[in-house]
């Protein structure tokens, strides 16, 4: 601000305004200070006074497509640096916040150097899970689902209900996380190994894979819209039990129970802002990321 003063009058030069000639003037006396309305935005005017709202730009995320061939060497490092934070913190499970803060600023930069155009439409094939910013079940249809199904409003809840889940099963073992996208992008297959012990201090688990499909539609660059199908679970090692599940292919519904329930499947939206031939980075609606490689 520049400020010339002549008995009693103030000129103020605001320099944030887009005009660097713009001249506000402030009346003073020894009871009274008047200020034009246009200084500063006043408490119920929603934008700043500077602009108009059809001005400001968006603050929404979008995919971007690194055409620079010698940034290849620079991906190629940082994907190496993220594999190797990934093994150390067992998918992220057990990453502290430095390195929790080293991966949010590596996972960031490979975004930016994206090298593929619609990775909605390019992620075809099988992916590993390599690391989770989150709960690594939360990267299932089945609970996007359940976290599309309770909407922003009930963000807390959803977020209360997943970390139940977690603490429930905090004896299980997580095997192999997979994801299986066919080459048309409309299914997704999900594919949980879990070992859960029946008993504490007994060397009794049961195994399984808990395999859940959903119909894929893109619906922009990065944007996948996901509607969970069905739940099953494979591999199983209980007796008896596990050829009767193989044989039968019992699955449960769960798309149609939802459309029974509230009368539509909840949508969830998945967005791709990093893929390459060996790296997919995904994030959910509360941008959480899974970080998938090539299995």
């Amino acid at each position: 601000f520049g400020l010339a003063i002549n008995g009693g009058y103030v000129q103020v030069a605001h320099s944030f305004s887009p005009s660097s000639s713009s001249r506000w003037a402030i009346s003073t006396s020894s009871h009274t200070q008047q200020q034009t309305s246009r200084l500063f935005s006043m408490p119920d005017d929603p934008y700043p006074s500077d602009y108009d709202a059809d001005d400001l730009e968006s603050t929404e995320k979008t995919v971007s497509v690194d055409m620079d061939e010698d940034d290849a060497a620079i991906r190629d490092e940082l994907k190496r640096e993220l594999i190797l934070l990934a093994s150390v913190t067992n998918r992220g499970m057990c990453a502290s916040t430095e390195e929790e803060n080293l991966v949010i600023d590596v996972v960031t930069q490979l975004e930016a150097l994206n090298p593929t155009a619609d990775p909605a439409l390019n992620s075809q094939g099988d992916w590993e899970l390599c690391y989770s910013s989150t709960q690594s079940f939360r990267s299932s249809p089945f609970f996007l689902a359940i976290r599309a199904f309770l909407g922003d409003d009930n963000e807390a809840m959803a977020d209360n209900l997943f970390t139940i889940h977690d603490r429930a099963t905090t004896a299980s073992r997580v095997g192999k996380v997979r994801q299986i996208i066919d080459k048309n992008n409309q299914e997704l297959v999900s594919e949980y190994d879990l070992s859960v012990g029946l008993i504490p201090g007994l060397p009794v688990r049961v195994k399984g894979c808990v395999v859940t499909t959903a119909e894929l539609t893109a619906t922009a660059p990065e944007t996948w819209e996901m509607k969970v199908r069905g739940t099953k679970v494979n591999g199983s090692n209980v007796p008896f039990l596990d050829q009767y599940l193989d044989d039968n292919a019992v699955e449960v519904p769960v798309g149609e129970v939802y459309q029974a329930m509230s009368g539509s499947v909840p949508t969830a939206v998945l967005k791709t802002y990093y893929v390459d031939e060996g790296m997919r980075i995904t994030r959910d609606i509360d941008d959480n990321f899974f970080v998938f490689t090539r299995a």
